[in-house]
């Protein structure tokens, strides 16, 4: 029974992950991304109304009144009668004004938070990320081409671009918004996804010394099948967890755990089905393994 073939059909994988991409630009210029109030700046009020609230329209409602019709509300699932609302910036009189409308309508409960954020706040965490990301990937060239191959590093950067891309992009189609949780659990999923291709990759360089009659790319898909279960294992193991935080761990945990779920499931893709392919197209290019594409033909075993 012939095997899957990882690498053959790599146009097909390349083509998938650029059409996430892509919709995510075109989504992005049409709709533009939620970003949450750290990043644009206003104030955040979490509230636990007394009384039931039969839906956002009822309080948005209650804010247009007071002058603050483009506020956003957001209903907590997790618990009855608690709701975020996302305002421009106020005062604190402002601020006291909002609480004692929303106070005679439903009835303040408790009040869980109200925070006033600068915009600037939030390009700061964003520089931050990108500082830490390009050192992160300085790391990652100079650690990975010691240890392994210099294409096997510049692959492997270009894996975890993917992943951040394709973890933005849907977060973009899916109205998600987009927060400080959200950057550090894409930092956080570069780790996960740098080890998924090393695991790849220390297999195909491996093999590559008793390469045989294959061409490099059935040498590579071999490889992949030798660390399948392996993957299998390390990917379910990752994402159970992560799946129990997004559905159980709160409201404060879902952006983190959602933007780890999108980009740890991104990354196992991209361990097998870009960044070997990719690597093995890279690697074809040289004389030796060109030659033995000419002598054993390109249909991995």
């Amino acid at each position: 029974m012939k095997r899957f073939d990882f690498i053959g059909p790599k146009v097909y994988w390349f083509a998938f992950s650029l059409l996430i991409i892509f919709a995510g630009v075109v989504g992005y210029f049409v709709k533009g991304a939620e970003f949450g109030i750290e990043f644009k700046g206003g104030t955040s009020f979490n509230l636990v109304f007394e009384k039931p609230v039969a839906s956002v329209e009822d309080v948005r409602a209650v804010l247009a009144r007071a002058g603050y019709k483009d506020s956003i509300v957001q209903k907590v699932e997790t618990r009855k009668n608690q709701f975020i609302i996302r305002t421009v910036s106020v005062t604190k009189e402002e601020e006291e004004a909002i609480k004692d409308r929303l106070d005679k309508a439903f009835g303040i409960a408790e009040e869980v938070s109200v925070k006033t954020v600068s915009p600037t706040w939030g390009s700061q965490i964003t520089r931050s990320a990108l500082i830490s990301l390009l050192i992160a990937v300085g790391l990652i060239l100079a650690y990975v081409t010691i240890r392994l191959d210099f294409k096997m590093a510049v692959v492997s950067v270009v894996a975890l671009i993917h992943d951040v891309l394709v973890t933005l992009a849907i977060y973009i189609l899916v109205g998600r918004e987009i927060t400080p949780a959200t950057v550090a659990a894409i930092l956080t999923l570069l780790g996960y996804s740098l080890y998924d291709s090393i695991v790849v990759f220390h297999r195909i360089n491996e093999n590559a010394k008793q390469i045989g009659k294959r061409t490099f790319a059935q040498m590579a898909n071999d490889s992949i099948h030798q660390i399948f279960m392996r993957w299998v294992n390390t990917l379910v193991t990752t994402l159970i967890p992560i799946i129990g935080i997004f559905f159980f761990g709160g409201e404060t945990l879902k952006d983190f755990a959602f933007a780890l779920l999108v980009g740890v499931a991104s990354g196992g893709y991209s361990s097998l089905f870009i960044a070997a392919p990719l690597y093995s197209l890279w690697k074809e290019t040289e004389p030796y393994y060109a030659n033995l594409k000419k002598k054993f033909g390109t249909v991995a075993a």
